[in-house]
């Protein structure tokens, strides 16, 4: 950009902090339109392989399993809490300084686990990731801003929230032999690459400037602390709560405590302020709660992909090459939603939009009830990809719904407003494994515990059954009473598979009635708005 070029005033940014949106000639819009493609997909694609991987390769670092389920809760905090300080920072110093600088972090922060790999250095990246996740979401968004006309603005809105949600079916396409071999260095070499590889797009086709002001109070660095500390908690809470189980571990009733204690406390510090960065009157509306609601609400059936089809393929010995062209049709489904969203984006069609979006996940979930042992990704091809096209239906509207609600009260709410929303959906998520991952363990106890009823020594197919398996290790055990013992227990595995099988089918429909439950709620709610339309018109 020329620096004596001047800004016309239908150039000037919608938002405090975001650059100008001067019209660009062909070739620069293309720039643009990459380098956001690339730091959407950036911004969650390291935590992706992250999470998609972490009970596998967590040996490799000499890690239990709970110890490594940490790192995804840690992106979280960070990514939700990051948003506090990023939007002023913007403000005060500018996109360049900001993005520059937390691509420099998370790049020195993987470069350093590969040099010392260990549990602390792995958090050090998980949370260099998570602030520069959130601040390559909104760089994308930046970015797509001046490729798109002023007419066609909201769908850099949609496409800035859509294009990160590639991130975790992509990483289900990472190739699992150089996970094998290099185990974590592989994940912190591909963020490494992913950081280096936008800080260079970044300065060879840099936005245009922003106008800076002063913004930052002093207050703002105790809040984003305090809010930090709370999600750390809560986030360790979700993260933990299913490995080491609710009831049986104490210190996690402590721990969820102090987050609540943590956010009592930015609440209080925010209350009284001048210039809060947090509008808590506004965040605690109805309308504002009733869209965190069903944002929240959505999220968490959205753990149906990533947490129930996973895990009951996962179950059955399946390993992600075989579920790869699984996740290219989850991919394709996505881009899907996302052309739907753009040809149909209309404000007076935001929430039939997101209706839309939930029964597709409803259906999605119940056409995958009828699960089996023999269940395998073909069978999952459309209910999965129905899922995923529902996943950026849902996103895109939903944030410009939020967005133009935010719009309504000024662009001082933006903070509050983003961070309300990446709270949604980073939390949701986290939540959402947890919840899901806890009632199919509940599930699977009811199932295996009536199974077992009917288990009996005097049913000819139980003892048909134990000889079998007992014939099947004759070869290496010559002891009869061990065979039968071998029998028995192969009996009881195969009893524990079918009452896991039978617990996910109960989350997928689980999951498909929230869905609809939550269709329908919105449908009353645009009904019943569009009724009171003509009574406000008339006289």
């Amino acid at each position: 950009m020329d620096r004596q070029y001047t800004f016309a005033a239908n150039e000037r940014p919608l938002l405090p902090g975001a650059p100008y949106t001067p019209m660009h000639p062909l070739s620069r819009r293309l720039g643009y339109a990459a380098i956001g493609t690339i730091a959407g997909i950036g911004s969650t694609l390291g935590n992706g392989l992250v999470n998609v991987n972490y009970s596998t390769i967590a040996g490799s670092m000499g890690l239990y399993v709970f110890e490594a389920a940490l790192l995804p809760a840690i992106y979280v905090a960070f990514n939700v809490s990051a948003n506090l300080m990023l939007v002023k920072g913007r403000i005060q110093f500018g996109v360049p300084a900001i993005t520059h600088g937390l691509l420099l972090i998370y790049a020195a922060m993987a470069a350093l686990q590969l040099v010392f790999p260990g549990l602390a250095t792995a958090i050090l990246v998980r949370a260099a990731s998570g602030m520069a996740g959130a601040g390559l979401i909104t760089f994308s968004l930046f970015n797509w801003l001046q490729v798109m006309p002023p007419k066609r603005r909201p769908w850099a809105l949609v496409l800035g929230i859509s294009i990160p949600q590639l991130g975790l079916p992509l990483a289900r396409l990472f190739p699992v032999e150089l996970l094998a071999q290099q185990g974590w260095q592989a994940v912190h070499l591909t963020e490494l690459a992913i950081a280096l590889v936008l800080l260079g797009a970044s300065l060879a086709l840099p936005l245009p400037p922003s106008e800076k002001t002063k913004v930052c109070g002093r207050c703002d660095l105790l809040t984003f602390c305090l809010i930090l500390l709370g999600m750390l908690a809560l986030g360790t809470v979700l993260g933990e709560g299913r490995l080491l189980w609710w009831t049986d571990t104490p210190w996690l009733g402590w721990v969820l405590a102090f987050s609540v204690l943590a956010f009592a406390a930015a609440i209080i510090v925010e209350q009284d302020r001048t210039l809060p960065v947090l509008q808590l009157r506004w965040l605690s509306s109805f309308d504002i709660v009733r869209f965190a609601g069903v944002a929240l609400l959505v999220r968490l059936a959205l753990a149906e992909q990533t947490y129930g089809a996973v895990g009951l393929l996962t179950s059955g010995g399946l390993s992600n090459d075989q579920l790869r062209w699984l996740f290219v049709a989850v991919t394709i489904a996505m881009l899907l939603g996302m052309g739907v969203v753009i040809l149909t984006l209309a404000e007076k069609r935001l929430i039939w939009l997101i209706v839309t979006a939930a029964l597709v996940i409803a259906a999605g979930a119940f056409l995958d009830t009828n699960a089996t042992n023999v269940t395998r990704p073909p069978q999952l091809y459309l209910s999965q990809c129905l899922i995923a096209f529902g996943t950026t239906l849902f996103v895109g509207p939903s944030l410009v719904y939020g967005f133009l609600r935010m719009l309504q009260r000024g662009p001082d709410h933006f903070v509050s407003f983003i961070v309300l929303f990446s709270s949604t959906q980073n939390l949701g998520g986290l939540a959402g494994a947890s919840l899901l991952g806890s009632y199919q363990v509940m599930a699977a106890k009811f199932h295996a515990a009536a199974l077992s009823e009917h288990l009996t020594g005097f049913d000819p197919q139980v003892v048909a059954r134990i000889q079998a398996g007992a014939g099947g290790v004759a070869g290496a055990i010559a002891d009869p009473t061990l065979q039968s013992k071998e029998g028995v227990a192969l009996l009881g595995q195969a009893l524990t598979r079918e009452a896991n099988i039978l617990a996910y089918n109960d989350v997928f429909c689980f999951v498909g009635i929230l869905a609809l439950l939550t269709a329908g709620y919105l449908a009353y709610h645009g009904i019943a708005r569009l009724l009171r339309r003509p009574a406000e018109a008339a006289p």
